[in-house]
């Protein structure tokens, strides 16, 4: 059985996710533009939910494609 991954953002003490950063928001983004599954990132419910409304916000205000060409 396989250990559980740790939640990144978790481990780095981060109180919010900005959707300005876009670099870190792509590290949990497929190339077809779709957000990845917590079971293969290893993030939590809590920083799981936060980071969809993140990349959201982000797709909404241009930041990040809605889907990739």
């Amino acid at each position: 059985m396989k250990s559980k991954k740790q939640c990144f953002f978790c481990s780095q003490n981060a109180r919010e996710i900005d959707f300005h950063d876009v670099e870190m928001l792509k590290r949990f983004v497929s190339s077809q533009g779709k957000i990845i599954d917590p079971r293969h990132t290893g993030l939590c419910a809590k920083h799981q939910r936060r980071l969809a409304q993140a990349v959201k916000q982000a797709r909404i205000m241009g930041f990040l494609p809605f889907v990739a060409r």
